[in-house]
């Protein structure tokens, strides 16, 4: 049994709100790099890129953040772009759901190695059962859940959803 939470234009909704909240904070920036952490982040950073390059001039970069987020400790951070290109940048890190915190807080720790001018995070569903001293600057929901729910989000052409498993 599934309950749908957001529905596509929704979702749109929501993409187009973190996109215009990411620009006013990011106004004077000539470059921002928008980090979608792999899976339903990236997936996020894409479509948040997508509305940003509608409504600024600034050059906005793509960076996929990688890591096995049942064992961040042993697998590490990886990114697609070396560290030089986000260097004294503006970073947005992207998440879809923000749970535990887990998977925001070693991608935080990931870009804090390096000078940044500011890192922000953004996340479509914020489930307030956080472990971690982490928060979402930008946030499409937050919902309180039960530990034994699970929220499912799907990015497919022209049908985002959602969902309350």
């Amino acid at each position: 049994m599934q309950n749908q939470i957001l529905s596509h234009a929704q979702i749109q909704h929501k993409i187009k709100r973190i996109s215009y909240q990411i620009y006013e904070a990011n106004v004077e920036e000539s470059e921002i790099v928008i980090a979608g952490i792999e899976g339903g982040g990236l997936l996020f950073a894409k479509k948040i890129k997508r509305v940003l390059q509608n409504i600024t001039n600034a050059e906005i970069t793509l960076c996929k953040v990688s890591m096995d987020k049942k064992d961040p400790v042993a697998s590490g951070v990886q990114t697609s772009i070396p560290e030089e290109e986000y260097a004294n940048k503006s970073v947005v890190l992207v998440d879809d759901v923000l749970n535990s915190g887990t998977t925001l807080i070693y991608g935080v720790h990931h870009f804090l190695r390096v000078p940044l001018k500011q890192l922000k995070t953004a996340v479509l569903v914020n489930r307030n059962h956080k472990k971690y001293p982490v928060k979402a600057d930008y946030k499409g929901i937050s919902l309180s859940t039960s530990l034994q729910e699970h929220i499912k989000v799907e990015f497919k052409a022209k049908n985002d959803s959602v969902s309350l498993a």
